[in-house]
C-alpha cells in the first residue's frame, strides 16, 4: 500500500512544472520506492526463494539453514537454562524444601494434594489391564516360591528356634497341657471306661461278679497319677533323660533339615505341588481383582481412608521440614547432588530432542509459521523501509543542492 503510494507520488511529479518542491517530492517518491521495494526483497528472501540471476543462491535463508537454526537453538537453551551450575543456583536461591514445607503447612493444599493423588491413583487404576498384573503377580509368587529352598529354610529357622534351650520351653509347655488334661475330669473318667471296656473283653464270664466300675475308676486314679508324677518328675529335672532326648531329636531333625537329600527332594515336590496347585493360583488371581476393588471403592468414597492418609502425610511432612532445618538442609543438598549428577545428562537429552525435533520439521512448512506469526511486525519493516527512504531521498536530495543553493546566496 504504502510503495503504491510512493509510486502514484513519483507518476504524479513527472507531470508538474519542475519547481524545487516538486523535485523534492520526487526525490522523496524516488527514495521511498526503492527502500520498499529493498526491505520487501530482504523479507521475502529470508524466508523464500527470489528467481533473480546471482542473488537467488543467497535467498531463502531460514529453509536452507533449518538444520543450523535447530542445532544452535538447542546449544543456546542447554548453555542458558540448563548448565548445571545455573541449576544448583536456582535451587539455593529458591530455598525448595522451605517452599514444599510453607506450601504443605496450609490444609488446604494438603487436601488439594490428596485431591489430585486420589484422582491419579483412580486414573492408574482405570487403565491398568487387569491381566498383566495378575500374570505379574503369579510369576511374582511362582518365584518366589522356586527361588527359596525350603527344607535348608525350615532347618535354619529351627536352629534358630532352638538356640540356648528354647526348644524346652515348648516342651515344658507340652507337659503342662498333657497335666492339666491329666486331671481333668471327662480325661479321668474316658480312662475309667476304657478300663471297663477292656474288662469286659478280656473277663467276660466274670463281670457279673467283679466290680466293674470302681476298677475302673481306681485304676484310671492310679493311671492319672503316676502319668503325673511322670510328668512332674521330667518338668523339673532339667537333665532328664526324656528332655536330653527331645535335644538330641531336635538337633538330629535341624541337621537331616538341612542336608538329607530326602527332606530336600521332598521340599521341592512340595513347590512344585504349591507352584501347580489350582486353588493357590486362583487365589493369586481372584487377589488382584480384589485389591483392585478395594482401592476403587475407597477412592471413590467421600470418607476415603487413602485420602485421609495422603493429606496426613503431606501435613506431617511440611510440619516435619518446618521445624528441622537440618532437615531442609539436607533435603536442597540431595536436590542439588541430583542437579549435578542429572543435568548434563537431562541437558544433552533435551537439547538432542530439541534439534532432532525441529531437524524433522518441514522447512517450507516452518517458514509459513515463522511468516504467519511475525507477519505483522514483517508489515511494519516494510512501512518502515519506505518511510525511511523517502526522508533519505529527501535528505539526499537536500545535500546535493547545497552547494548550488549556497552559490546563489553568494
Amino acid at each position: 500500500m504504502f510503495f503504491l503510494g510512493a509510486g502514484a507520488l513519483f507518476v504524479a511529479t513527472l507531470f508538474l512544472r519542475p519547481v524545487w518542491w516538486v523535485d523534492l517530492v520526487k526525490a522523496f517518491s524516488e527514495a521511498a520506492m526503492v527502500g520498499a521495494l529493498a526491505d520487501w526483497f530482504a523479507v521475502v528472501a529470508l524466508f523464500k526463494r527470489v528467481p533473480i540471476p546471482l542473488v537467488s543462491r543467497h535467498t531463502e535463508i531460514i529453509p536452507k539453514n533449518k538444520d543450523k537454526i535447530a542445532d544452535n537453538l538447542a546449544v543456546f537453551v542447554r548453555e542458558k537454562f540448563l548448565d548445571t551450575e545455573s541449576i544448583v543456583a536456582l535451587i539455593r536461591r529458591h530455598d525448595p524444601a522451605q517452599m514444599i514445607s510453607g506450601w504443605l503447612l496450609k490444609p488446604e493444599n494438603s487436601r488439594q494434594l490428596g485431591d489430585y493423588l486420589v484422582r491419579l491413583a483412580a486414573g492408574v487404576l482405570d487403565f491398568i489391564e487387569d491381566a498383566p498384573v495378575q500374570k505379574f503377580i503369579s510369576k511374582a509368587v511362582h518365584g518366589l516360591i522356586g527361588s527359596v529352598d525350603l527344607s535348608q529354610s525350615a532347618g535354619v529357622i529351627l536352629e534358630s528356634m532352638t538356640q540356648n534351650g528354647r526348644h524346652q520351653q515348648l516342651l515344658d509347655e507340652g507337659i503342662n497341657q498333657l497335666a492339666n488334661l491329666l486331671h481333668n475330669e471327662d480325661t479321668q473318667a474316658f480312662i475309667a471306661q476304657g478300663i471297663v471296656d477292656w474288662l469286659k473283653e478280656e473277663y467276660a464270664m466274670f463281670e457279673k461278679v467283679i466290680p466293674k466300675e470302681a476298677i475302673g475308676r481306681k485304676g484310671a486314679d492310679i493311671a492319672v497319677r503316676l502319668a503325673a508324677g511322670i510328668l512332674a518328675r521330667i518338668d523339673a529335672d532339667r537333665e532328664h533323660p526324656i528332655r536330653k532326648n527331645f535335644d538330641q531329636f531336635t538337633h538330629d531333625f535341624v541337621e537331616r533339615l538341612k542336608h538329607d537329600p530326602q527332606f530336600q527332594q521332598k521340599g521341592e515336590e512340595i513347590k512344585q505341588y504349591l507352584i501347580g496347585d489350582e486353588t493357590l493360583n486362583t487365589y493369586l488371581k481372584s487377589l488382584w481383582d480384589d485389591l483392585k476393588a478395594w482401592l476403587k471403592k475407597d477412592l471413590h468414597s467421600d470418607d476415603s481412608v487413602l485420602h485421609k492418609r495422603v493429606v496426613a502425610t503431606g501435613a506431617w511432612v511440611g510440619k516435619t521440614l518446618a521445624e528441622d532445618a537440618r532437615l531442609r538442609q539436607s533435603l536442597n543438598e540431595h536436590l542439588e547432588s541430583a542437579a549435578r549428577s542429572g543435568a548434563p545428562e537431562f541437558a544433552q537429552f533435551l537439547t538432542r530432542h530439541i534439534s532432532d525435533t525441529v531437524k524433522n520439521w518441514d522447512s517450507r512448512e516452518m517458514s509459513e509459521q515463522i511468516e504467519l506469526n511475525i507477519g505483522k511486525d514483517l508489515q511494519f519493516i516494510r512501512i518502515n523501509g519506505t518511510i525511511v527512504g523517502g526522508l533519505i531521498g529527501v535528505v539526499l536530495y537536500v545535500l546535493s543542492h547545497v552547494p548550488s543553493w549556497l552559490g546563489v546566496v553568494m
